[in-house]
């Protein structure tokens, strides 16, 4: 018995002068107590209390306040909205210097703000990501053509009646590579230890070593470590490699280098990088460049071909100034993106084992860095029609011995390079163009979500691919090639008549189109006629 009462407690309440006896278990909670005082008092559980002892202290509501008796009961006084409201006040104040003390102790603001910028990070990297699912599609839909005509040519032999597979747009017609000849005569022998061969005993082919000499590469056709392995051909095949005494480990490491800080833009990726840069390469193999500039001078192209879109975000200049980005900001509007390129060029270069200009003394290498970045800063094609304009001056008494002709033409030949995907084959130029519009759309879609201007060419709502590329080509790129073409008469046939061509067939395009669209109109002009009758 004595154990069984030890574990309940007894309570005396003062209740309007009257002793109010309370027994309680002493494992109840103080939320159960509080509301066992309630009853007691005849007030609603919810209410708050305060309980005070003889002496006016205040209490504390759980099975372990202090022991009293029927002479010292304890008064219950029910709280008003005044005195609730002040504690709490006083528990906010509480929380509110606990709440800073612990920011200060942990650096919680640094922390949020470290948070923010990585998920603003994530966000543009799952947008920037969003186009692999459309490349994914793309790679089923072929996966499942070749089925089909695998299947469709089971019961026949592949050479009845001579007929061929439809070649793929994904593999060239020619071999990429070929074993070296060390390789094909270790072959031969019984002894051939596949081990022991190395991926470099091969290299590329004849074919795709003139394939390259050529604007009609086709880029598509190569994977991201092949394109780096023709980039790497191509310094060595022009002599700078052997010129400069460049490191062949270092041009490696930087063309990774460089491959690394091209984003998974729709269209300003590194698949664009190396086009310009193959553009570059054969503009010097068909205007035979190296017999007219010095080697210096064609390292700077070819280098500055290389870096001029590094690390684009995918929103062009009127973005960043119109949004006040922090690119915009550190260059004060000024071709805030060419300026950011040609930074990350030569961060890159001021790693030791990515700098192939290393053979350069200081003042030589101060000269190729000035001339490399005004090329860079060139292809801001707000300055188009200031640096066509200049070149136009000089162009009918062109002087190779001029430096300031010599300058000016780099920059033309530059930004011929930028902007010449429509100078290669129509199955090569059309997917850029559906890349460049899903680029120029992901920018709209923003600028109209954050309000700000957007250019109808850019705007998903008023472009369609032949209005897009129409004046592009008529007022952009054939004026500049034919302007380089007094220069260089050899271009006419493969880079300038293909322009007029491209031009001609988005004008049929868009005539087609206008067809279309004015018969639509007249259905609905008809329908509604007939609804009004």
């Amino acid at each position: 018995m004595g154990s069984a009462s030890s574990s309940y407690r007894v309570i005396y309440l003062d209740v309007d002068g009257r002793i109010q006896k309370v027994v309680f278990s002493r494992f109840c909670s103080p939320c159960d107590i509080k509301e066992l005082f309630c009853t007691a008092l005849g007030l609603p559980r919810n209410i708050s209390l305060s309980l005070l002892d003889t002496s006016g202290a205040m209490v504390s509501i759980d099975p372990t306040m202090p022991h009293n008796t029927e002479r010292s009961p304890y008064r219950v006084v029910p709280l008003t909205g005044g005195q609730l409201a002040d504690k709490e006040e006083l528990f906010q104040n509480v929380l509110t210097q606990v709440a800073e003390q612990f920011s200060r102790a942990f650096k919680i603001n640094e922390l949020k703000t470290e948070v923010t910028n990585r998920l603003a990070m994530l966000e543009k990297r799952v947008e920037l990501e969003g186009m692999k699912v459309v490349e994914i599609e793309k790679c089923r839909s072929d996966i499942k053509k070749l089925r089909e005509e695998m299947a469709s040519r089971n019961n026949s032999s592949y050479l009845e009646d001579n007929k061929k597979m439809t070649p793929r747009r994904d593999v060239p017609s020619y071999p990429k590579y070929m074993l070296s000849p060390q390789t094909i005569d270790a072959l031969r022998k019984p002894g051939f230890d596949v081990w022991l061969w190395e991926a470099n005993e091969y290299h590329l082919s004849k074919e795709t070593v003139e394939a390259l000499r050529q604007p009609t590469f086709d880029a598509w056709q190569w994977e991201p470590n092949e394109m780096l392995s023709c980039l790497e051909h191509m310094y060595h095949d022009l002599g700078l490699v052997k010129d400069f005494t460049i490191n062949p480990i270092t041009l490696k490491r930087w063309l990774l280098c460089i491959h690394d800080n091209y984003r998974n833009n729709p269209f300003h990726n590194f698949r664009h990088c190396f086009c310009v840069t193959q553009m570059m390469y054969s503009m010097i193999c068909q205007c035979s460049l190296q017999e007219k500039f010095t080697q210096v001078d064609i390292l700077i192209l070819m280098t500055a071909a290389v870096c001029h879109d590094l690390d684009h975000p995918g929103y062009n200049n009127t973005y960043q100034v119109n949004a006040r980005t922090d690119l915009a900001v550190r260059y004060n509007d000024i071709s805030p993106l060419e300026n950011h390129h040609c930074a990350i060029a030569f961060q890159i270069f001021s790693q030791p084992d990515c700098n192939i200009f290393a053979s350069f003394d200081p003042e030589a290498f101060k000269q190729i860095r000035q001339s490399t970045i005004t090329l860079i800063l060139a292809t801001d094609m707000a300055r188009h029609g200031e640096i066509l304009d200049s070149f136009k001056q000089k162009v009918d008494v062109f002087d190779y011995s001029d430096e300031e002709h010599v300058t000016c033409l780099k920059m033309v030949l530059i930004k011929c390079c930028d902007i010449s995907n429509e100078v290669r084959p129509m199955e090569v130029a059309e997917p850029w163009v559906d890349c460049l519009l899903e680029e120029y759309f992901m920018q709209s879609d923003r600028e109209k979500t954050e309000g700000l201007p957007v250019a109808p060419f850019m705007d998903r709502e008023k472009v369609t691919k032949p209005t897009a590329q129409i004046g592009f080509i008529k007022f952009v790129l054939i004026p500049m090639f034919e302007t380089v073409m007094k220069l260089f008469p050899q271009i006419e046939d493969v880079m300038v008549q293909p322009l007029r061509e491209s031009r001609d067939r988005y004008e049929e395009l868009k005539q087609i189109d206008d067809a279309m669209n004015e018969v639509k109109k007249k259905k609905s002009e008809n329908l509604t006629i007939g609804k009004k009758k």
